[in-house]
């Protein structure tokens, strides 16, 4: 019998049987929709935080406290911050250096008229906007004057905004953060991204140091840009060398760590990459147990059709034919359930894209390698049910109830 005979017994094996097909198959198709979908949505992960990181600039350096190896203080915990105004005002100096953005936060209260929600607060100056990428959706960021006067003014994030039912006609009115009043002088388009960068609120750095963190000259962070993205090592290098001048560090014991954008991009495509090999390698389990299942049904149509193949063995069939014919029906399944699987996959990863914001990631290495997962699936969980029937004596078969 030659293949094409051997795929149209197959599949008229099947519409004799469609139920059973459609369960054994059900499996496969979990299986390879799970990979596919998990897969494309770790791939369009990657995709919206490199976006996001990109948007930053390459060009922009992060001074924070602490060293390399006192991960708790670049976190946030631990001692007090090693970092302060006049080392953002030394940096500033620097040949090769745009701008220079000084922050500190704190968690506050912040209450608007009958709503309440607590938010980070971030105290920085007027070149924060032009650094960190921060657009307005109406009004005005922090100016000079704001910061030389200590003025309680805010500018107001996305989500914190819709927290506390704030839209452009509150401008110019009244929140209160910590129990003081800010006037609200402008609304920050939606950014999203990882820490969720539209729940906070910016005042004047001046203003959060003498209302919030009692008159401290330290600062939580210090924001770089370098004129020209070329000398970012550069620019590190010097920075490093003043800030160990003013600190009186070494390079051995340094109180403080620099990054930049292509450390934050490369560290966090490296976590989704091993999350999403991750999420596929639990996904593959339930193929496995789809494999299971088709190995399963062979085995019981096997049984269910001894007599009839002890009648084509007794007509001349070989044994390698009879191998060859159940072999092809586990194929059948096995890809018939990949492909079903590869569109169901395809539909739920585009549908998450959507509600997530980073769109539809397709891979065609991801669906290929589905397709051959399936075949592997088929051949490997069909071929014991195939040699099974044909090992089976013609004689023991004619005979068998």
């Amino acid at each position: 019998m030659n293949l094409l005979e051997l795929i149209r017994l197959a599949f008229g094996r099947l519409r004799t049987s469609r139920l059973r097909s459609a369960l054994t198959m059900l499996g496969v198709i979990i299986g390879v929709a799970s990979v596919v979908a998990l897969v494309s949505v770790g791939q369009g992960a990657t995709a919206g935080i490199t976006s996001q990181i990109q948007a930053l600039g390459t060009n922009l350096l992060t001074v924070n406290p602490g060293s390399s190896s006192t991960g708790l203080t670049r976190l946030g915990f631990g001692t007090a911050s090693t970092l302060t105004l006049d080392d953002s005002a030394a940096l500033g100096q620097l040949p090769g250096i745009a701008a220079v953005a000084p922050e500190v936060t704190t968690s506050k209260l912040v209450i608007a008229g009958t709503k309440n929600t607590t938010t980070t607060i971030v105290g920085t100056t007027a070149t924060y906007a032009g650094i960190r990428n921060e657009a307005l959706y109406q009004g005005a960021f922090l100016n000079d004057a704001s910061e030389d006067g200590s003025l309680r003014i805010a500018v107001i994030g996305a989500t914190t905004a819709t927290d506390l039912g704030l839209t452009s006609a509150n401008l110019g009115s009244y929140i209160t953060i910590g129990g003081i009043p800010f006037e609200v002088v402008g609304l920050a388009q939606p950014k999203g991204g990882v820490g969720n960068q539209d729940d906070q609120i910016f005042v004047p750095l001046t203003a959060a140091q003498r209302q919030f963190v009692g008159g401290s000259g330290s600062v939580n962070s210090i924001f770089i840009s370098v004129a020209d993205k070329t000398d970012v090592n550069q620019a590190k290098a010097e920075i490093t060398a003043l800030l160990e001048q003013r600190h009186g560090t070494s390079g051995t014991n340094d109180d403080f760590t620099i990054s930049d954008q292509s450390q934050l991009l490369n560290t966090f495509s490296s976590i989704t990459g091993l999350l999403s090999l991750l999420l596929a390698g639990i996904a593959s389990i339930s193929l496995v147990v789809g494999g299971i299942g088709i190995m399963n049904i062979m085995l019981v149509s096997v049984r269910e059709r001894t007599r009839e193949i002890g009648i084509r063995k007794a007509i001349g069939a070989r044994g390698r034919d009879i191998l060859a014919q159940f072999l092809i029906e586990a194929l059948t399944l096995s890809v018939l359930g990949g492909l079903f699987g590869i569109a169901l996959g395809v539909v739920v990863s585009a549908a998450i894209g959507a509600v997530a914001g980073w769109g539809f990631q397709f891979s065609a290495t991801t669906v290929a390698a589905a397709v051959v997962f399936s075949l592997v699936v088929g051949v490997v969980f069909g071929v014991w049910p195939a040699r099974q029937a044909a090992r089976l004596d013609p004689i023991a078969a004619l005979r068998y109830e």
